[in-house]
């Protein structure tokens, strides 16, 4: 759900997205290919190079100062390394961790696109602490964080709209959150909508980072606002309908930019359109449930502003260890 606020048109993919892509496809290629080693096996003989390496030290300082070049144990491959680690353990799975609060109590569907408007929230939390670190390493750091998450959305993306016959292990976690359709055959969906969905997710990432960073200083009414536009899917926000005269409605926040032309849109058709997402106004028989909403914004907006205070006790020494266990997340509600 993109918030009213000024979302950026063009987004900037960062250089490293494609070496952890590329990480990526090896990790997948190994674990799929590799075959399990019987104790009983010798280990395996070091190769040449190897052997190479550690009988010269003229070769292994040549090797070593090869290898700086071609950036490994580099601070940016440190970070890229570390922040996979953090998105996995600490964003990624939320959605799943806290499932009951967001589907019950905020009447999020089951769907790929609450999937990703929760965990984008955490990874705001998250990038407001990392963004702090010293140079470089704060952006490094956020970058590589970022990265991350959109190669884990497309991951995601494509399982949607093409799900392979046999089902593939996701770039990081699986999620029972939403579910992923059921092929009747194997398909293949054009890359061109897959880009359009990416462009998409990428504004409204964008626009929830804006919109968030300017509740965050300009007090709790701006934030709680933030959270019902990008969190609660703007519901009521054409008034609340008590008589049923409009049978379907939902707030309609298109993206501009490459997306689309807002310009063209005929808005009230457009608030009339299910868009199978799942998040619309209530119907009459429901509208009570707005009733809960000044406490759900409460609720979200005091969870932010907890966890970044303790996201704050967290020394930069602990954060680039890669000890990622202290920043674990705690739950919206606390019991």
């Amino acid at each position: 759900m993109v918030p009213r606020s000024v979302v950026l048109p063009h987004l900037r993919v960062s250089s490293t997205s494609k070496a952890l892509r590329s990480s990526y496809v090896c990790r997948r290629l190994v674990s799929t290919q590799q075959k399990p080693v019987e104790t009983s096996q010798r280990p395996a003989k070091s190769s040449w190079l190897t052997r190479k390496v550690e009988s010269s030290p003229v070769a292994k300082t040549a090797f070593l100062g090869l290898a700086k070049v071609l950036g490994y144990g580099s601070p940016k491959q440190v970070a890229g390394m570390r922040a996979f680690s953090m998105y996995e353990q600490l964003c990624a799975v939320k959605p799943d961790e806290d499932r009951e609060f967001w589907q019950n109590a905020c009447y999020l569907p089951p769907t790929f696109q609450s999937w990703f408007t929760i965990t984008n929230l955490h990874l705001w939390l998250l990038t407001v602490r990392l963004r702090a670190l010293p140079a470089p390493h704060g952006k490094h750091y956020h970058q590589a964080l970022v990265d991350h998450f959109f190669l884990d959305v497309e991951d995601r993306i494509r399982a949607v709209l093409q799900p392979p016959s046999t089902p593939a292990a996701p770039y990081t976690t699986p999620s029972s959150f939403y579910a992923n359709p059921t092929p009747k055959k194997p398909s293949r969906a054009p890359d061109r909508i897959v880009t359009r969905q990416l462009k998409i997710f990428k504004e409204q990432w964008a626009g929830m980072g804006i919109s968030f960073d300017l509740g965050l200083v300009r007090g709790d009414a701006e934030f709680a606002a933030a959270v019902w536009r990008n969190l609660l899917g703007a519901r009521g926000a054409s008034g609340i309908d008590y008589a049923g005269e409009v049978p379907f409605r939902r707030a309609v926040n298109l993206v501009g930019g490459a997306v689309v032309n807002v310009e063209k849109v005929d808005w009230e058709a457009e608030a009339r359109r299910d868009d199978a997402s799942g998040v619309s106004d209530f119907p009459p028989s429901e509208v009570d449930r707005y009733l809960t909403y000044p406490e759900l914004m409460r609720d979200v907006v005091g969870y932010c502003r907890r966890e970044l205070k303790r996201l704050e006790s967290v020394s930069d020494e602990d954060i680039m260890s890669g000890d990622w266990t202290k920043m674990k997340f705690g739950r919206v509600r606390e019991v």
